[in-house]
């Protein structure tokens, strides 16, 4: 075990998925053919910007379809909602993602989730040119990881020699006029969007950002106005599993989405962010062992955000800094992502006092968190005692 029980947790359900290897990784681009497809990790952003990593969490990919909503969100800061709405919709589709789906008379793709919408709101991304649009969207993309991406050249090239669909859709939404730019530019900086190198860390600070109102919760940079992340969370949680959303939204609840590469992110707002990566695809495109992942963290955590919730008060965390100890005093109803937040305050408490954790205002506690909590109490009490 190591010194983090959610670390612990992230790895008990890796452990759990492991042996799945059915799916197939992506070849319809060459450079995603080569994939690794046993890598295989699972990463949460809490509140605090802790970083709860477990399996391959350093190893490269990139964004694929995950780039959509940071694209759709782009376009909503630059532009507005009632302007994007007029050219992208917000309705599942209910077809592949790479479908020409143009609703009829007005050639307006479903939503900024398939490939039609993703690539009329990367065109809509700042700057004229390839080269801006790219910059335009880098800048955003990067802020929300909390660090400097770049394009995956390779990719890139292998994106653009094989787009010939894309190129299609972009030329039939050119003549709807979806865009001001030409197709080129539009279908060109959407194949280096997606082409963006990325770890498992990266992409759960980004959901983390979208899940925390736009802001990062390691950097404390307000990326996003928190209008925008609410617009694309909830297109998210509709329409980001493909034409498995309905399936995704039964099963795991959390608004979410995926990438042709192997990843996956999904938002638990004011919670916490989480990224999946596993090369292997279902039919619908989505990461076999990623996906059975956060179904499980849905069900053994009670994230469901359809489930039900009883009638209990916000949760409060009081810390009382006394001569003889520091006590810790919870109130309300404690879910995970406070938990974790608490596990963080304990750490911290501990370096400097005796701590007491005082749980006699807790209206509920998760069962899943308890565990969490009693772990750090013991990982405290062994440490005092050596």
């Amino acid at each position: 075990m190591t010194d983090d029980p959610i670390v612990d947790a992230l790895t008990t359900v890796l452990d759990d998925v492991r042996d799945d290897t059915s799916g197939d990784v992506a070849d319809y681009i060459p450079e995603l053919a080569s994939a690794d497809a046993d890598a295989l990790s699972l990463v949460l952003v809490s509140p605090h910007g802790g970083v709860h990593a477990a399996g391959d969490a350093g190893h490269r990919f990139t964004l694929q379809s995950i780039s959509k909503p940071f694209a759709f969100a782009l376009a909503l800061q630059t532009l507005g909602r009632d302007e994007v709405l007029e050219r992208v919709g917000v309705e599942p589709s209910g077809e592949p993602f790479n479908a020409i789906s143009l609703e009829p008379g007005s050639g307006k793709p479903d939503n900024p989730m398939i490939n039609a919408g993703a690539i009329a709101t990367t065109a809509m991304a700042p700057g004229e040119t390839i080269e801006e649009k790219t910059s335009s969207l880098l800048t955003l993309m990067s802020a929300c990881a909390g660090r400097e991406l770049k394009v995956d050249e390779d990719v890139y090239a292998s994106e653009s020699e094989t787009g010939e669909r894309n190129r299609g859709i972009a030329h039939l939404l050119a003549s709807y006029r979806a865009f001001d730019c030409g197709v080129d530019t539009a279908v060109e900086s959407y194949f280096r969007q997606c082409s963006i190198q990325v770890d498992a860390k990266d992409v759960a600070t980004m959901a983390a950002t979208l899940a925390f109102g736009g802001r990062n919760p390691a950097t404390g940079e307000q990326v996003l106005a928190p209008e925008v992340t609410r617009d694309v969370v909830a297109v998210m949680s509709s329409c980001g599993m493909y034409d498995a959303s309905g399936r995704w939204t039964v099963r795991v609840g959390l608004p979410a989405k995926s990438g042709v590469s192997g990843g996956i992110i999904a938002v638990d707002p004011s919670e916490f962010g989480v990224a999946a990566f596993s090369p292997r695809l279902d039919r619908f495109g989505n990461s076999v062992r990623g996906v059975r992942a956060l179904e499980e963290i849905s069900r053994r955590f009670g994230l469901h955000m359809l489930a039900d919730r009883p009638e209990t008060s916000s949760p409060v965390v009081d810390v009382d800094h006394r001569d003889d100890a520091t006590v810790v005093r919870l109130h309300g109803h404690i879910n995970f992502g406070t938990a974790a937040q608490v596990a963080h305050r304990m750490r911290e408490e501990a370096a400097t006092a005796r701590l007491m954790l005082d749980l006699r205002d807790t209206e509920r506690l998760d069962e899943s968190c308890g565990v969490v909590l009693r772990r750090v109490a013991a990982d405290l009490d062994a440490s005092i005692e050596e």
